[in-house]
């Protein structure tokens, strides 16, 4: 079984509201604010209470400062009291994570480096602890998955340093993007920034339908009151089975090149790797005026694919990517190690709706095994198999029947 967060945007995310549906599910509010008071800020205090929106109980969160402040921080400033913090490395990386998602926002929109991005937004106080407190509630809940519905994002204008601004605000479209959203579902702004930024980090699944076992409803309640919507942010709990869906929804960036050295494909396909991809394979064609050229094809997840693009238009020639969506259907892997003649060997178990349907042995061993011995790689690779089967008492034909 997973466990999975699924956010109920029907009215919006902050960063409070997010904090009080965590505590509402369970996360103890002395707990986070002993996790919180580990970065060694002063001037704080977090507030949580029982509230009603609609005549639905949740709990609102406050931060509190004791005096006003005006300081504006870059993002390394942020960094810093994080990696200055006593806070443990996972919860650490995951809140600057979140950090730079929305300082990024902030520097496309005012078209700035990050580095020089400095704003109130993000360096006040509440929006420290907001972003802090969503990664250490995240990972105290210990969750496999994200799933998020429909976001909401609100109506009107909202103000702000910057002056007035249409919702969605700049930075909260921008962290947005390629994310679904409603807009003008209550008149206020029901998204802001850092609420963004938590589900584009957080969310590893959005608007997609998934069968669940809830076990637990949490409601953060907002600080606005709407007069024929709730505004309340709802988080389930819940428990996911492993083998309900047989695929997923991956993507494929592909590029034609004919005018590149092949020599730096290499280096190409080895960057790709190292930034997430699942895989990157090549494929000769003929292109135009009979020229022959390549086909770069490179398999990822979600989340993912714009560094990849990033990657390709550096690194190679090409003018134009097409990015695909298509269902991906994978195995589930049990890796484990047997005792055999040669001694230890990784064998790879695979496994279709819960049902076995492969068990081999890894190359690598295979391989070391036929140098170390001299024999050929495929009878090491056949006596491996054919001694485990026997061990097993399973006879391959009657797989086959």
């Amino acid at each position: 079984m997973k466990r999975v967060l699924y956010y109920d945007c029907f009215s919006g995310i902050s960063g409070d509201m997010n904090l009080g549906a965590m505590i509402d599910l369970g996360v103890d509010v002395t707990f986070l604010k002993k996790e919180l008071e580990k970065l060694n800020i002063q001037g704080w205090d977090l507030q949580a209470e029982t509230d009603q929106r609609h005549g639905i109980r949740g709990t609102k969160v406050t931060v509190i400062q004791s005096s006003h402040e005006h300081k504006h921080r870059h993002l390394s400033d942020i960094f810093n009291i994080i990696d200055r913090s006593s806070l443990n490395k996972k919860t650490g990386d995951l809140a600057k994570k979140i950090f730079l998602k929305l300082a990024e926002a902030e520097a496309t929109v005012h078209g700035i480096p990050v580095e020089k991005i400095h704003f109130h937004e993000v360096g006040a106080i509440d929006s420290i602890i907001d972003i802090t407190g969503a990664a250490i509630c995240f990972n105290a809940l210990n969750i496999d998955e994200v799933h998020v519905s429909i976001i909401e994002t609100g109506g009107g204008m909202v103000k702000c340093e910057h002056g007035t601004l249409p919702v969605p605000a700049p930075a909260t479209a921008e962290i947005l993007k390629n994310i679904p959203i409603s807009k003008g579902g209550v008149d206020f702004e029901a998204t802001t920034p850092t609420g963004a930024a938590i589900l584009a980090t957080l969310g590893t699944v959005f608007n997609k339908t998934i069968p669940f076992k809830i076990l637990r409803t949490g409601y953060g309640v907002g600080h606005k009151d709407h007069p024929s919507v709730p505004n309340l942010l709802r988080i389930f709990l819940c428990e996911k089975e492993e083998t309900t869906e047989a695929g997923h929804e991956a993507l494929l960036i592909e590029c034609n090149i004919d005018d590149m050295n092949p020599e730096h494909f290499e280096y190409v396909t080895e960057k790709l790797y190292r930034a997430g991809a699942s895989d990157v394979y090549l494929t000769d064609v003929i292109m135009k005026k009979s020229r022959p050229g390549t086909i770069l094809s490179v398999i990822c997840e979600k989340g993912v694919e714009e560094a990849l693009k990033e990657i390709i238009f550096k690194e190679t020639t090409t003018l134009g990517i097409r990015c695909l969506k298509f269902n991906k259907e994978t195995l589930s892997r049990v890796i484990e190690q047997v005792s055999t003649k040669f001694g230890p060997v990784t064998f790879k178990r695979s496994f279709y709706r819960g049902k076995e349907v492969s068990f081999k042995p890894e190359y690598s061993d295979c391989k070391k095994i036929a140098e170390e011995t001299g024999l050929p790689l495929k009878m090491v690779y056949n006596i491996i198999l054919s001694e485990i089967t026997n061990l097993s008492g399973t006879d391959d034909s009657s797989e086959k029947n």
